[in-house]
């Protein structure tokens, strides 16, 4: 395993012999990977393209990671992060420091949050935006002397975030598997607001009532003067693109308000303009969260960064005067000036391009035909989002809503086949996930649409010939 000799100049075949052995990927098998390693040794981007070692070009239809919103390979953001980097490399933002790009930051994110949303905290990515936004409800509920609301009640299948206590608030049942631990004593989970998933029989109105009724029950089993906050994604990512039916925010809300428990919007995959606006809470569904935590499309993925965003009530208890209390939490990281930086130019780009309409044209038209072309397919359970954040669910038996066993791999199978025809699309289990670039054309939107169908149609006879499903 001497690797080393392949790092001055190493070609494909190397690199991919020493990511093999030396790189631990995200939510990889390291027992298989240990055999079969990366499937992609990617070397250029460009819009919403990418391009691997063997010359091939793939449509990103995922976005990254949900992040890639004003697309790839912009020379007016590598222009403005090289400047900031000779201008000012690097500052902390601890205690008594400040500068140009992380205070104008901070105004600008509380020009365009919800009007209650004044205040921003910066962190390093959305896992650690929820950390921080975990230490504040604490924080803040201790400086009013309401010492026992330790408790955080959260969704089945909700995703938001990879640290310890961000997986841990999540409810996607993967990441609570048997090899890792996670908090259970003070963090509680109902049920995923997925009204595809809703009791047979059961109507969207009266399943409404449903989710609603068993926030409050939760509350009240756990106490109300014990329940901290409710952790809720405006529309649910990782957990496979759930919009919930009407109402439902708005409704959880107002329970919370009525019993005095914070109200935290993870926005890391919603906001800046994923779904045609800089944050859905308010546009979208019509509540004023206490917290919004964002990151991913604050930077488009060419600079991490997060931000922990939180009202003015909030800010009035944790600064009233005479306590000295001290917020004491920090990132290295935290407001990277060339983070900021990168940041600020973004939102320029978005603003000057206008790129929500876009997303309100054609993240519209590629949502509709995403829905009346792919549901009528065989494997096709249900096609799901807005606007320009979608899913596919499969499904073994559409009668039955049954899933294939997780053996089958059937997101997998059918990302395969879609990569094979120069498309990236996302696997999460029984699903495929998409959600492009914000600067994606109707022609692009064609392709993915068309590409994917042909993808799943060629994993159905792909099932049909090895017996796995009947015609």
């Amino acid at each position: 395993m001497n690797s080393k000799i392949a790092l001055n100049n190493p070609d494909a075949k190397e690199l991919w012999s020493i990511d093999k052995n030396h790189h631990l990927h995200s939510y990889t098998f390291p027992d298989s990977f240990n055999s079969e390693g990366c499937k992609y040794v990617l070397t250029k981007s460009e819009g919403v393209y990418l391009e691997d070692s063997e010359g091939n070009r793939y449509l990103d239809a995922v976005g990254g990671m949900w992040c890639t919103n004003i697309g790839l390979g912009r020379k007016e953001m590598a222009t403005a992060v090289a400047e900031q980097i000779e201008k000012l490399t690097y500052a902390t933002s601890f205690i008594d420091v400040t500068y140009e790009p992380v205070a104008k930051l901070a105004a600008k994110l509380a020009k365009i949050a919800p009007s209650n949303i004044n205040h921003v905290f910066f962190t390093t990515c959305g896992s650690t935006a929820i950390d921080s936004a975990y230490r504040m409800i604490l924080f803040y509920q201790n400086a009013r002397g309401k010492r026992q609301k330790k408790h955080i009640i959260s969704l089945n299948e909700s995703y938001h975030g990879t640290t310890y206590l961000a997986m841990s608030i999540g409810g996607k049942k993967s990441d609570h598997g048997p090899d890792f631990d996670h908090i259970t004593d003070t963090i509680h989970h109902i049920s995923c607001p997925n009204y595809y998933r809703a009791p047979v029989g059961m109507g969207e109105a009266e399943y409404l009532d449903f989710l609603v009724d068993e926030l409050e029950n939760k509350i009240l089993e756990v106490g109300s003067d014990k329940v901290a906050a409710f952790f809720a994604e405006p529309i649910m990512g990782s957990g496979g693109v759930v919009v919930p039916p009407a109402g439902y925010h708005r409704r959880t809300w107002e329970i919370c308000k009525k019993y005095d428990v914070l109200y935290v919007a993870d926005e890391v995959v919603t906001s800046f303009g994923r779904v045609g606006h800089w944050f859905s809470s308010e546009d979208l569904f019509s509540i004023q969260p206490d917290i919004i935590t964002t990151a991913k499309g604050i930077t488009s993925g060419y600079i991490p960064l997060g931000a922990m965003m939180y009202s003015d009530d909030i800010h009035k208890v944790i600064s009233e005067e005479g306590h000295g209390r001290c917020f004491s939490v920090g990132y290295t990281y935290s407001g990277h000036p060339v983070a900021c930086a990168a940041a600020l130019k973004n939102i320029e780009i978005i603003e000057n391009e206008n790129l929500f309409d876009n997303v309100n044209n054609v993240g519209t038209y590629f949502e509709q035909r995403m829905k009346s072309e792919l549901a009528d397919l065989p494997l096709v359970g249900d096609v799901r989002g807005i606007k320009l954040m979608m899913c596919v669910e499969f499904v073994a038996n559409k009668e039955t809503r049954e899933e294939f066993a997780d053996e089958v791999g059937i997101g997998s199978l059918v990302s395969k086949q879609a990569s094979a025809r120069g498309l990236f699309v996302r696997p999460i289990g029984h699903l495929n996930v998409m959600s492009p670039s914000l600067i994606l054309t109707r022609e692009q939107a064609d392709t993915i649409i068309d590409t994917l169908r042909d993808s799943i149609v060629a994993t159905y006879e792909q099932l049909l010939e090895d017996g796995i499903v009947k015609s």
